[in-house]
């Protein structure tokens, strides 16, 4: 992606996002095919409210669905399995810290599969150092 003079939209968000998803190992991403992307500006107040979260800025990225390995204990899906990549709090954080907004990116993304799949700490970190077909 080329550099960025102003603050991306939505949907140059999820186009990182999609990037990103593309970019991580193919067995994972394989397992990950049916999982939506949603990009916001902000987290609903239920999210924050459930997660006991005072401030939005406070949730870059949000797992909701059943965990990987849960579904036949769940019954019928009520919704599809979706990662939540909240916009304005990845631009505070990238403005924060001034890493690359990709790799924030893909680090949320990677964070929030890790959430589907019930991975360690040391796995997302794995599987971030860790580029497609690897």
């Amino acid at each position: 992606m080329t550099e960025l003079h102003t603050a991306p939209n939505l949907g140059q968000i999820e186009i990182m996002a999609r990037e990103a998803m593309a970019s991580i190992p193919s067995v994972l991403r394989e397992r990950t095919a049916g999982i939506a992307f949603t990009i916001e500006e902000f987290p609903a107040d239920e999210i924050l409210a459930e997660l006991e979260i005072e401030s939005p800025f406070d949730i870059l990225g949000f797992y909701s669905g059943v965990p990987f390995g849960h579904a036949e204990l769940a019954g019928p899906p009520a919704d599809l399995d979706r990662i939540f990549l909240y916009r304005r709090p990845i631009l505070d954080y990238w403005c924060e810290t001034g890493e690359d907004l990709m790799h924030v990116v893909r680090h949320v993304l990677v964070h929030e599969i890790g959430h589907h799949f019930g991975f360690s700490d040391a796995d997302m970190e794995q599987i971030e150092e860790t580029k497609s077909g690897e």
